[in-house]
């Protein structure tokens, strides 16, 4: 069974981590948001064509098509 902490030994340790965590600077956040926005513009335009080009095929496949 794990041994119980009071909240503010709890809060110290947290405090304590937190300090040794190496945060990103605002210009690697910046940049990595913009790789997202990025990856998921692609990403989206990639899921739309595909959607596209099978529902051409199956309706080609269908006869529903044009």
């Amino acid at each position: 069974m794990a041994s119980k902490t009071n909240p503010v030994t709890f809060l110290q340790q947290v405090r304590s981590e937190t300090s040794k965590v190496t945060w990103p600077s605002r210009r690697e956040t910046m940049i990595s948001t913009l790789m997202v926005f990025v990856m998921v513009f692609f990403a989206a335009a990639f899921f739309f064509a595909a959607d596209q080009l099978m529902g051409w095929a199956i309706g080609l496949i269908l006869n529903v098509g044009a």
